[in-house]
């Protein structure tokens, strides 16, 4: 959902890079997940505010400079439970991040390594061989259908000769 980017003040506000759409999305949760993969802790937030080009947060118990400074670069995720629903064909970044991507040939591509924002169209960037491939994520065009339960992304790619 994003991360910690800076501090903000002496009373323990942090400064957010958020990964969501609008970015302001992330300040509407009361509580987040704190930390990276595999260590996670549950922080409550206490105050949030758009602050010009800034997302600012303020959570129970960080109440100095320095224990805002101490949170530098950890991620902030929240339960799955806690997303909205998705429509039929809507996807969370999260999940599409790992699958497997093949051609209208069956061949394999490689791996969805990350989505980069790029204007109109996200886009997948694939790690595989020779290296990475990116494709922008438009369904119908290139992406043609996306299988949640085999982890497959079947689309309409030819890689240059």
């Amino acid at each position: 959902m994003g991360r910690v980017a800076g501090v903000f003040g002496v009373h323990g506000w942090l400064k957010l890079h958020s990964h969501t759409r609008p970015r302001a999305n992330l300040l509407g949760y009361k509580s987040w997940l704190l930390g990276h993969p595999g260590d996670w802790r549950t922080v409550k937030v206490t105050g949030s505010r758009v602050h010009g080009p800034s997302l600012l947060a303020k959570l129970e118990g960080i109440d100095t400079r320095e224990a805002a400074e101490a949170l530098l670069r950890q991620q902030i995720a929240v339960p799955r439970s806690a997303l909205p629903k998705l429509a039929r064909n809507e996807y969370y970044w999260a999940e599409l991040i790992g699958m497997s991507v093949r051609d209208q040939a069956q061949r394999d591509l490689g791996q969805v390594a990350r989505l980069v924002e790029a204007g109109d169209h996200d886009v997948l960037v694939i790690r595989g061989e020779p290296g990475e491939t990116l494709i922008p994520f438009v369904q119908g065009v290139y992406v043609l259908r996306v299988d949640r339960t085999a982890g497959v992304i079947d689309v309409d790619w030819q890689e240059p000769e």
